[in-house]
Formats: structure tokens, C-alpha cells, sequence
């Protein structure tokens, strides 16, 4: 029975180990490869440089609505926790034909980005792309809408408790990173241990605007479940999107059917003004 006992606090002792060093490597997952120019990729848009108050350069693609009257809303993208910017290039394109500016940008240490991920360092990120377009694009508080997918709806969260936007939208949000912890170690309790937090749902029951949760029900990374426990604790009224079969990384989850559910809240919007 000893025996026992002391091979199961070693094996505890080995996933703390591990969790603690490695944890940054399963959160964070970038490529860090090139990103060609915007308009090679995306026509009229352009590539931009972002600031962030700890003195790092961003790359970013700024993409204007297509020809017409537009709607004076500019959506600005959180991305998940892999991949780059060029990845979300068809959720921009469909965001741009339904009259929508669009700020697609990178963190730290991906899409040939400076620095290394983490919570904190994603906050400064995204309020570099705050300030980016309340100063160079001019664009107003009230004509922003924050896009935030997976990691990135812990990044809007943040954003919008100390920026309240016009409107949020949050595709597959998770309630909070111990909680998806908790699953990848086999229910054992490592919040103790973990570096980055992204408490999702108590950020969003401090944030009184218009708010959308899109998620799809063969989500097999974040549990449905947990995205509708944050539609329950917003603070705004809410909207809730299952796409029916889809899974967490599906071309569904990148494409038409965000920037419908983006339209749709942006006329819940209007239609409260």
C-alpha cells in the first residue's frame, strides 16, 4: 500500500513538473513563419505596425470595408492560440464584404512578431491595437466590435472590462483556463500551478454591451458546455449561435458564418440606438 502511495505523489510530482515548465507550450501554439504582405493576400489592405507599451513592434493587416456605404463599424480580431494572422483572412474578407473595417494583428512571438506569449503580454498586445485605432484610424469606442476566438475571447474579455465596446463576440470561449486544464490532466487540480489564468467568464460578467457566443457543437477542444456557461454569466444581453456539428477549428469557424452572427449583433446594436 506504501508503495503505492508513493508511486502515485511521484507520478503527481511529474505532471506538476511537467505543467509547470511546459505549460506555455501547450497554451501558446504560433507560427512564427513570414506573413506575406496584406494586399497580396486581402485586396486594399494594408500592413500596419502596432506599439505596445512595453516597447515591442506588431505586424497587422488593416482591411476597409468593400465599395459602398459600409457601417461604420470597425471589428477588431483576437486570434486563438495557434496559427497567425493569414489564417483569419477569410473571416476578414467576408467581415469586409458585410461592410465592416477589420484589424487583423498577431501577438507577441507569432507571425514573425518580437517576444514570447503570455496573459499578460497578450493584454498589452491587444490594447496596442486599441490605441492603433482609436489614434491612426480614428475610429470611436462606440463603432468598435471586439472578435474574440478560443484564447483570444480571454484576451477580449480583458480588453472590454477596462474599453467596453460597442459589441462583443465570442467564438468558443471557455470559462476559464483551469478548467481546460483540469481536463488535459486528467481532472487532477493544477490550478495552483498555472501561469496564465484567462478567466473568460468572470470577465464577461463585468461587461454590460451587447454580447454574442458562437460555438459549435462537435467542439472537441473547448466542451459546449463550458462556452454556454459564459453566455449565462455575461453581463450584457446576450446572443447564443450553435453551429450545428462543427468543430473548434472547422473552415465553418473562419468564415461566413461568424461574420453573419458579427452582422447580426451589429443590428442588435442599431436597433437599440
Amino acid at each position: 500500500m506504501l508503495r503505492v502511495l508513493v508511486g502515485a505523489l511521484a507520478l503527481l510530482c511529474v505532471l506538476a513538473f511537467v505543467a509547470w515548465v511546459f505549460q506555455r507550450r501547450l497554451i501558446y501554439l504560433p507560427d512564427n513563419s513570414p506573413v506575406p504582405p496584406a494586399s497580396s493576400v486581402l485586396p486594399d489592405a494594408e500592413d500596419v505596425r502596432l506599439t505596445t507599451a512595453d516597447g515591442l513592434e506588431l505586424g497587422g493587416w488593416y482591411v476597409p470595408p468593400v465599395a459602398g456605404p459600409g457601417r461604420d463599424l470597425t471589428v477588431l480580431v483576437m486570434n486563438g492560440n495557434g496559427g497567425n494572422r493569414a489564417g483569419r483572412a477569410s473571416l476578414a474578407a467576408a467581415l469586409s464584404r458585410d461592410g465592416f473595417a477589420v484589424l487583423l494583428f498577431d501577438y507577441r512571438g507569432y507571425g514573425g512578431n518580437p517576444g514570447s506569449p503570455t496573459s499578460t503580454g497578450l493584454g498589452l498586445d491587444a490594447r496596442a491595437a486599441h490605441r492603433f485605432l482609436l489614434q491612426d484610424k480614428r475610429v470611436q469606442p462606440s463603432q468598435l466590435l471586439y472578435f474574440g476566438e478560443s484564447l483570444g475571447t480571454a484576451v477580449a474579455g480583458d480588453l472590454a472590462v477596462d474599453h467596453p465596446p460597442a459589441g462583443l463576440l465570442l467564438r468558443s470561449p471557455f470559462t476559464d483556463m483551469e478548467s481546460l486544464a483540469r481536463r488535459m490532466f486528467f481532472g487532477l487540480p493544477v490550478g495552483f500551478l498555472l501561469r496564465d489564468r484567462f478567466a473568460v467568464a468572470e470577465a464577461v460578467s463585468r461587461i454590460d454591451v451587447p454580447t454574442t457566443v458562437v460555438y459549435g457543437t462537435a467542439d472537441d477542444v473547448v466542451p459546449p458546455e463550458q462556452s454556454r456557461a459564459v453566455a449565462a454569466a455575461a453581463g450584457g444581453p446576450v446572443d447564443v449561435v450553435a453551429l450545428a456539428g462543427a468543430g473548434h477549428n472547422d473552415a465553418v469557424m473562419f468564415g461566413d458564418a461568424l461574420a453573419g452572427a458579427v452582422a447580426a449583433l451589429a443590428d442588435r446594436i442599431d436597433a437599440q440606438e
